[in-house]
């Protein structure tokens, strides 16, 4: 019987382990590796960090699902996995030999690039649940004593998108207990311009973002590297288009939140033929490893080029949209692999983003997710809020159940003409 491990129990892990059942049967074995057996739907983490929602609203027990779905679930972790001999190395000692492998472990944040950066130094973080609950308890403090706020994204930084919710849903936050006019923001980012978001931009991102900070009273900074984070103030340097600096900024702030680069795992990292530089999964159109075949990669550990040079360097994101459609195909094409075929699916890596703002928000749709595109689209208005609670909770079900698209997900789909899977082509 065929032996497939899935890396990483995540928004790209736990679906995929679903859909390889969903299309192998249970005719190959499954197992799903993940430190601890609990699900968290991560986008939900602004809301945490100001009191909105709570730890066990968000999270999934995964132990029923993959019981009821007979995926063999690994709580204590990896160590190391050692390609070459098909084999993770388990962080209890023990050991799991694989046929097949998909790597979605999500990314290392890499907080000790920045001297103060981070939970254990100066800022606070909405990237893990731990985080967002420390930074309820600094929201806390910051509305019995007010002062000024600095959020934003650093440099290298791939992920902008809950940098600009959290902005607005602070703002929001602050605004509900009635200290808003007490403390200053400033949005302070790697991005070339507002709403660049490591896409150059969706539809009128730029024009909408620029607008919606406008309207909040929120200053912004630009084409920032940021050089240190002290208790009380961020120091960035602004860079002109050249990458020389235009000015330096010492920005007051006593509660800080700002978004790291990410950088592949431990676990995964500096394996020759693997992984680039930076840690993440070299894969082709199929998601498919070069150098070890029977290895593929889904999610935000896998290594996509920036889309053009810029003053500061800015990574591209990968969505939950985008995401789904590379654990779709890597489904297909691992079973084409058990079946002596060829790999020859590719994920459409279409973007459809729900930014929530606290009571509006701004969605966009690119297809596909890098330019040039069939669709260019953005919107916003307060259905955006309510669209993103629907999902939040829709997904958390789908968890859950242990399903990876119910009947209805994709007929919601085909009506918007939104496809998980470009037209499959053969290689002749």
């Amino acid at each position: 019987m065929q032996k497939i491990a899935v890396l990483g129990a995540g928004l790209g892990g736990t679906i995929m382990a679903y859909e390889l059942r969903d299309r192998l049967g249970k005719e190959v074995e499954i197992h799903l590796i993940n430190k601890g057996s609990t699900y968290s739907f991560v986008p939900s983490n602004p809301w945490v960090a100001v009191g909105w929602r709570g730890r066990e609203e968000i999270e999934v027990d995964l132990r029923p699902a993959c019981a009821k779905r007979s995926i063999t679930l690994h709580p204590q972790g990896a160590l190391r996995l050692q390609p070459s001999e098909n084999r993770i190395d388990m962080a209890d000692g023990t050991s799991l030999d694989y046929d097949y492998l998909v790597i979605a472990t999500g990314p290392e944040l890499a907080f000790d690039e920045i001297d103060g950066f981070g939970p254990e130094g100066h800022t606070q973080s909405v990237c893990h649940i731990e985080h967002a609950l420390a930074a309820k308890q600094a929201f806390d403090r910051l509305v019995a004593n007010p002062g000024p706020v600095v959020i934003g994204a650093v440099q290298g930084a791939s992920c902008f998108g809950p940098a600009y919710e959290f902005a607005f849903i602070l703002d929001k936050a602050l605004r509900d207990a009635k200290v808003r006019d007490r403390v200053p923001m400033t949005f302070v980012t790697s991005e070339p311009y507002i709403g660049h978001l490591g896409l150059d931009g969706v539809g009128d991102t730029k024009g909408l973002l620029e607008s919606a900070l406008r309207s909040k009273h929120i200053k912004w900074v630009t084409n920032a590297r940021v050089k240190k984070f002290d208790a009380d103030k961020v120091t960035a340097e602004e860079m002109n288009d050249d990458g020389k600096v235009k000015t330096t900024h010492e920005i007051a702030s006593a509660y800080t939140m700002m978004l790291p680069a990410f950088r592949g795992v431990a676990a995964i990292r500096d394996i020759e033929g693997l992984t680039n530089p930076r840690g993440f999964i070299l894969a082709d159109r199929h998601q498919q490893n070069p150098t070890f075949p029977n290895i593929f990669s889904v999610g935000v550990c896998v290594a996509i080029p920036p889309l053009g040079k810029t003053a500061v360097p800015v990574g591209v994101p990968k969505t939950g949209f985008m995401i789904e459609s590379m654990v779709t195909a890597t489904a297909h094409n691992i079973a084409a692999l058990i079946n002596g075929e060829k790999p020859d699916a590719q994920g459409t890596w279409n973007a459809v983003c729900l930014a929530d703002f606290g009571d509006g928000g701004i969605a966009f749709v690119a297809q596909p997710q890098l330019p040039p595109r069939n669709v260019n689209w953005s919107s916003q208005g307060k259905w955006v809020h309510a669209a993103k609670i629907g999902f939040e909770k829709y997904f958390l079900y789908k968890v859950k159940l242990g399903k990876s698209e119910p009947f209805y997900e994709k007929l919601a789909l085909q009506a918007l003409g939104i496809d998980k899977l470009k037209s499959v082509t053969f290689d002749t």
